[in-house]
């Protein structure tokens, strides 16, 4: 077969741009390569430098007392102990309370609580519990006499919803968020609220209403945000049910900061109405969650919060066998405006991937590597998807007065006359200033991911996923950090569900850890991988002491 002059001129021009191709490759990743190691040694100066200031201010956390010692207990058994009368509801709030009052000097969580009523609520709970119960009103009211908290953004009647904001400092709750009402519902009893960042959209929970929130492990260090407060709270055992939110990572950011397990529901299934003033009717990428220093409390309280008709979708008391599951695993994400991953955090998650491998049963339960390019993009896929949320940041900062103008307050803020904090005007400039993500490429690539990893974990898969590129950071230097919390967001840009895992601390006594992702409606999975890792590896840590 004769081949044409064409044929011979295109196959001599490819053989020429050949080399020319591998040169360009190979210098290209010898630029990626040169400039992760300009990262690695950039964060290391990053932290010294904060590290100089902060590592001074380190307070203890006072240690549990042992008439607060039933706080390190999971709220599903504390809810068991009031149900059968060995445990009274108004015991359990009054050291709920104790413990807050202990803490929170020290971490700034609380923002405004309720403690007068919720005790008043526990003794009417003991009171019908004396008088007997059925089984039928204890299994509609799985959590009776328990106490909980919830971050600020979530309405409660009669507490302060000010979400951060100076121009909504006095404002009060009118009426229950849903995903409050719904605990409630369940027995459950409203104790106090929990300080967030200006509309829940920063990694520190810090305002200028309520002060900077502080890590339990390290006061020197923050807990993340949004849900920052309640993580605070839930690891210093001052509140046994923990209730967060998620639109990229603010349920499992603070998870991770402060050594808890976090379950971040596939989107579209739990309620927004109340919270951060959305009406509930919108589509988001955002998801009720919780955290908890029990992963076994986890998809008891999920099935709460879920929507009642939505509920069997996801097939929460799904039975998993975790050594039948398939495993997949990514180790590190090529997008370059994020940290190169910590050694001690890759240590953590080669440990989860040996642990899987030794106690794999066959070939195909032998967690395997997974990438995808969408990865090298988490956080411009996660912009792009925030731009079809319906809540406007610029206006909720002024309470709906107009809108927030970053080029306005960017100035009043070099003369410290802004009523926002930087970050909030970071965002603002990355709105209206900064250029779009490209529609048609972004949509593109999200689905290509989501299509390729709903494909490759199927009903029986788990992608076991790095949580953030360093521990918990010191105070404000996630400023010059702004997209580590990438690993989180583009999970929620997905909308599949996804576990955080605590796997013990550093030597520095900071919490370690990892995410699990599963295809959408898959939470099973999740918490169950999150419960057979955190065993074997660690876990939940206390940052205290229970005195005998």
């Amino acid at each position: 077969m004769s081949i044409s002059n064409g044929e011979k001129a295109k196959n001599i021009q490819h053989h020429k741009n050949k080399p020319t191709k591998i040169f360009l490759g190979m210098a290209t990743n010898m630029l990626k390569h040169a400039f992760l190691i300009f990262r690695t040694y950039l964060d290391l100066v990053i932290d010294i430098i904060y590290g100089y200031f902060w590592e001074g201010t380190r307070k203890p956390l006072p240690d549990l007392e042992k008439k607060h010692a039933m706080l390190a207990e999971s709220a599903v058994a504390l809810a068991a102990k009031i149900r059968n009368k060995e445990l009274k509801s108004k015991d359990l709030v009054k050291a709920c309370i104790e413990r807050i009052q202990q803490v929170n000097p020290i971490i700034n969580a609380v923002t405004d609580e309720r403690f007068d009523d919720a005790l008043k609520e526990a003794q009417e709970v003991d009171k019908l519990i004396e008088a007997g119960l059925t089984d039928e009103y204890f299994q509609k009211k799985p959590f009776l006499g328990v106490p909980f908290t919830t971050k600020e953004s979530h309405a409660i009647t009669g507490l302060l919803h000010t979400l951060g904001l100076v121009a909504r400092r006095d404002v009060r709750a009118h009426e229950d968020a849903e995903c409050v009402r719904r605990l409630r519902e369940a027995g459950a009893i409203p104790v106090a609220v929990t300080n967030v960042p200006e509309v829940n959209k920063w990694m520190e929970s810090r305002n200028y209403v309520f002060g900077q929130t502080c890590n339990p492990h390290h006061s020197g260090r923050t807990p993340g945000g949004s849900s920052g407060g309640e993580a605070a709270l839930c690891a210093a055992r001052a509140t046994p049910i923990s209730l967060c939110s998620d639109i990229g990572g603010s349920t499992r950011m603070p998870a991770f900061f402060c050594g808890l397990y976090a379950l971040n529901p596939t989107s579209g299934y739990t309620s927004l109405k109340g919270s951060a003033l959305r009406s509930g009717s919108e589509k988001s990428m955002a998801s009720i969650g919780l955290v908890s220093s029990h992963c076994a409390d986890l998809i008891p309280l999920t099935k709460i919060i879920v929507d009642a008709d939505k509920v069997q979708e996801l097939n929460l008391d799904r039975v998993v066998d975790v050594k039948k599951l398939r495993y997949f695993y990514v180790e590190t994400a090529q997008d370059l405006r994020v940290s190169p991953i910590s050694p001690e955090l890759r240590s953590a998650m080669n440990r989860a991937i040996t642990k899987l491998t030794e106690d794999a049963t066959s070939t195909p339960h032998v967690p395997v590597p997974y990438y995808h390019a969408g990865f090298n993009y988490m956080f411009v896929l996660w912009r792009y998807w925030m731009t079809h949320e319906e809540d406007d940041f610029a206006s909720l900062l002024t309470n709906g007065r107009g809108a927030a103008k970053a080029y306005a307050e960017l100035p009043k803020k070099l003369v410290g006359m802004s009523n926002f904090t930087l970050p909030a005007i970071m965002k603002l400039l990355d709105d209206q200033v900064l250029p779009p993500v490209n529609k048609d490429w972004a949509e593109k690539l999200t689905n290509e991911l989501k299509e390729d990893l709903i494909k490759t974990l199927g009903d029986d898969g788990v992608l076991i996923f790095p949580s953030s590129p360093s521990v918990a950071p010191y105070h404000y230097s996630p400023i010059v950090r702004p997209f580590n919390f990438a690993y989180w967001a583009v999970i929620n840009a997905l909308r599949f569900p996804a576990a955080q895992i605590p796997l013990g601390v550093n030597s520095d006594k900071l919490p370690l850890g990892i995410q699990v992702v599963a295809a959408p409606k898959q939470e099973a999975l999740c918490a169950a991988v999150a419960q057979y890792l955190g065993e074997a590896l660690g876990g939940s840590t206390l940052p205290c002491k229970i005195l005998d």
